[in-house]
């Protein structure tokens, strides 16, 4: 029987993580030379104007006491106001938020597909030709820097060969839907419109597949490492020895038990998709997080960027959590260890 227990560890280790990012991001923010009020004002506004600033945001306070105020305003949802454009972080990261989500599910569900479909197919042809050319495939992917390989994608598919487009989310003589997910692609198919769908998927398939190439490459050295020890077991030699069909056998018995340390990795890819959303954002104008915390690094709009990591480290620590539980209903062993 599952116990609450496990849930409960894990809730505490996120509680202590998220703490930890937050002393972390209120540092940094204390230590990058800069005054928040002098951005917020203006150069030329007044001394008094400055002061009075710095009293309303609590600048003239001690560091312990701002660090309350900061953790008393992360308690009810406020990330504070953004310099650059004068709104609550919070709803701008809530504006920004689907279109980041659309980019990261599509890259990870491509990483997942390929990246199986790969390590299964370098795994059962072990030290042939397709063994060697995803070795290959794997090795370029986590090899080459992100920003890089979007700056070639859009050379060779942009510019020479006019297949994809280079920015937004959709074309200009469309309309978004109307907002219910904030995915143009979901919301779109709820509301029946197809030409939107096909532009939001032909805008998609770019940066998604460039965000998502360098975690394809990890899943598929994960699969097929998992897949080649799953094939040596001897459960596997019993079933063949039955007469059981070469295809069953891999996809139905080898597959299943090794997918299992797969689910670690896609947890992390995650995390790492969320991360890199900020380079391909920003190569390909994808209007999402990683785009508004570019802009507003370059306005030193420190409210705005201790909101996105603050999300972001929320997000990731989250995710783990549910991969911990979910790993832990696949194999129950894991949760005996972690209760005893």
């Amino acid at each position: 029987m599952f116990s609450f227990q496990f849930i409960w560890k894990r809730l505490v280790h996120l509680i202590l993580v998220f703490l930890g990012v937050s002393i972390v991001t209120f540092s940094i923010s204390h230590v990058i030379p800069g005054d928040p009020a002098r951005m917020l004002v203006g150069p030329h506004a007044t001394q008094e104007t400055l002061e009075a600033t710095r009293i309303q945001l609590g600048l003239d306070q001690p560091v312990l006491v701002q660090y309350e105020k900061y953790m008393t305003d992360l308690a009810h949802g406020n990330l504070g106001t953004s310099i650059r454009t004068q709104r609550p972080v919070s709803s701008e990261l809530a504006r920004s938020f689907p279109a980041t989500l659309e980019l990261t599910l599509a890259a990870m569900l491509m990483a997942i597909v390929f990246g199986v479909i790969l390590g299964v197919a370098a795994a059962v042809h072990r030290d042939r030709w397709i063994d060697h050319a995803s070795r290959i495939i794997s090795l370029i992917g986590v090899s080459t820097p992100l920003f890089w390989s979007g700056i070639i994608a859009l050379i060779v598919f942009y510019k020479m060969i006019p297949i994809f487009p280079a920015s937004g989310r959709l074309d200009t003589f469309l309309s978004p839907p109307p907002d219910i997910t904030g995915m143009y692609i979901i919301d779109g198919l709820l509301a029946g419109d197809m030409d939107v769908v096909l532009s939001a998927i032909h805008h998609l398939l770019l940066p998604a597949f460039c965000l998502a190439y360098v975690q394809m490459a990890i899943v598929a050295r994960q699969v097929r490492s998992s897949m080649i020890d799953v094939l040596e077991q001897d459960y596997i030699r019993t079933a063949k020895s039955c007469g059981i069909p070469r295809h069953m056998l891999i996809y139905r018995y080898a597959l299943k038990n090794a997918l299992l340390p797969t689910v670690t990795v896609t947890g992390l890819t995650i995390g790492e998709l969320l991360g890199g959303a900020i380079i391909t954002e920003t190569i390909f104008a994808w209007p999402g997080m990683g785009k508004y915390v570019m802009d507003s690094i370059s306005f030193l709009d420190f409210p705005a960027i201790m909101g996105f990591t603050l999300v972001v480290s929320f997000s990731y620590v989250l995710i783990n959590m549910a991969v911990d539980i979910l790993y832990s209903f696949l194999n129950p062993q894991i949760r005996e260890v972690d209760e005893s």
